[in-house]
């Protein structure tokens, strides 16, 4: 169990799903269709749903391609927690969320698998959380023309070590869609 004290919640993790982040990725809509069954889901079962959205200067705050993509519709109780770093923790008011929330586990979506994903998953680690990854509910773009594997080589290798991924008192690990149990200690 995470290394937080009094934190036994479970919160949603919907990671930079914005129309410039993932209007090239691998699978697009197979994810987004897998992250907003588990909006729903986690709606029903009351479990917290925390949205991240990046920004920098290739990512204008209120342009276009920095909003959410269409079929993804936070709710006004919703956080929204707004970033300019890969990892979401870092300068940002994650922590505070989560705290307010009680929450010391994360299930962890969204994208980019090779930066912003990745980042957040070992700094929730780091931090005390555990974080399990949604393995068929994040993606990344094309990357090999600059060296990068191809987009599904990526997913399939950050899902295939995240799967053991661990540290003292704290779990990593992934699941598919179909298998996120919101309840579930890790």
């Amino acid at each position: 169990m995470a290394t937080l004290g009094n934190r036994p919640n479970t919160a949603l993790l919907v990671i930079d799903v914005q129309n410039g982040v993932v209007a090239g990725a691998h699978e697009r809509d197979a994810v987004v269709t897998n992250i907003a069954g588990l909006v729903e889901k986690a709606r029903r079962e009351q479990v917290p749903v925390v949205w991240v959205q990046h920004s920098d200067e290739g990512l204008t705050r209120g342009s276009d391609d920095w909003r959410i993509v269409p079929e993804l519709k936070p709710a006004d109780t919703e956080p929204l927690v707004e970033k300019n770093y890969g990892d979401s923790f870092e300068a940002t008011t994650l922590e505070t969320v989560l705290s307010g929330l009680g929450v010391g586990r994360l299930v962890v979506t969204g994208a980019q698998t090779d930066a912003c994903i990745r980042s957040t998953l070992h700094g929730a680690l780091v931090r005390g959380y555990d974080a399990t990854l949604v393995s068929d509910a994040h993606t990344t773009e094309d990357q090999s023309a600059w060296g990068a594997p191809p987009p599904a080589q990526v997913i399939a290798h950050t899902n295939l070590y995240w799967t053991y991924q661990s540290a003292p008192g704290r779990t990593g690990g992934t699941v598919k869609t179909a298998d996120v149990d919101f309840a579930a200690a890790p």
